[in-house]
């Protein structure tokens, strides 16, 4: 072996070569690297944001009221050209426009694509981690690609996914029925290596650890409130951290364990987050991590995110997802209120 080459991987996992040895479908290799590039666009954009002056809002708002910032408009941007140009994709939905997407049928393909370009922005301006979220569905057989091949459960759903721009730029993703796996981008050579595979939430529960904005806490049901308490009573009280990321919060619950709650209250009765791109991709993450994805009481009942149809594109679904262990005790809080739930 030459003197140097122990420094070097001659024989990188990357992006790439994981997807065509894993699905051998090149359209699926080309989605994934058209996102990897965007998300590379965007994590440059995100690190060079102060130097660049692309702190601030740009005056406008988002499909869902919120304002946008500078770099929410660039980051949409730069998805929709990376997408709309990569000739595999027929139909996109992004959090920033109120409308689908539609293709041009001579750049058409069989996937849709439903995003948030940079969650979490309403941080970018202190330096708080943010990320990229998306999950992809394939047109149905017949359909010419319309907003309808994107409106179904979670079980529809292929390829799920989301990237964190920290102190790495790492994508984690899975297909359906597979196992979660975790990309670092190397920026020496430009390319995602594999850096973590089989990611899975802690078998005995991890951390014990609660996220939550409790700045809402008034408005629960009382289920949720008495659980978030049980988790801050007893010998050894749970530790609260929350950063207001999706995509942070989640991934440290995989890789630490606890639980992460965004459930609904008397405000925002249908939950505040977005179910096909932010509730379906991270549940589908989850529930393939080990980890149980829950709506908590929703519409009546319980029920799994995964199960939930989404009646346009920008539906807003709660959330409740974290390890068994952490999971079940709210569970058994609505079981003491005379609610059916479920027995992990």
């Amino acid at each position: 072996m030459p003197e140097n080459q122990g420094l070097f991987d001659v024989d990188a996992k990357t992006l790439s070569r994981f997807v065509m040895a894993n699905t051998n479908d090149r359209d699926l290799v080309l989605l994934l690297n058209s996102i990897g590039t965007s998300c590379k666009l965007i994590a440059s954009a995100v690190q060079r944001a102060g130097v660049a002056k692309l702190y601030g809002l740009a005056g406008e708002v988002n499909s869902t009221g919120d304002d946008q910032k500078k770099l929410d408009v660039m980051s949409n941007d730069m998805m929709i050209n990376a997408l709309v140009n990569c000739g595999v994709c027929c139909v996109l939905v992004s959090e920033e426009n109120e409308e689908p997407i539609i293709v041009p049928s001579g750049k058409a393909g069989k996937f849709c694509v439903a995003f948030d370009p940079l969650d979490g922005s309403s941080n970018i301006d202190c330096n708080v981690s943010v990320g990229t979220i998306f999950s992809v569905f394939e047109r149905k057989p017949g359909s010419d690609g319309n907003v309808s091949d994107l409106l179904r459960s979670g079980a529809d759903c292929i390829c799920a996914g989301y990237v964190t721009y920290s102190s790495a730029v790492e994508m984690v993703f899975t297909f359906r029925g597979g196992d979660v796996h975790g990309f670092c981008l190397d920026s020496t050579i430009g390319e995602y290596v594999q850096t973590r595979e089989k990611m899975r939430f802690p078998s005995d529960g991890g951390k014990r650890i609660y996220s939550a904005n409790e700045g809402n806490a008034r408005n629960w049901d009382e289920p949720i409130k008495e659980a978030v308490e049980s988790f801050k009573a007893g010998e050894k009280p749970y530790t609260a951290r929350y950063v207001g990321s999706m995509v942070a919060d989640i991934h440290r619950t995989i890789l630490y364990g606890g639980i992460y709650l965004y459930p609904a209250d008397a405000k925002n009765t249908k939950g505040k987050l977005r179910l096909l791109y932010e509730g379906i991709p991270m549940a589908m993450i989850i529930e393939q991590a080990g980890g149980i994805a829950s709506t908590g009481m929703f519409d009546g009942k319980i029920q799994r995110v995964m199960d939930l149809v989404p009646d346009h594109i920008h539906a807003k679904c709660p959330i409740i997802m974290g390890g068994k262990r952490d999971v079940q005790v709210v569970y058994d809080k609505y079981k003491a209120a005379g609610i059916n739930a479920p027995t992990l």
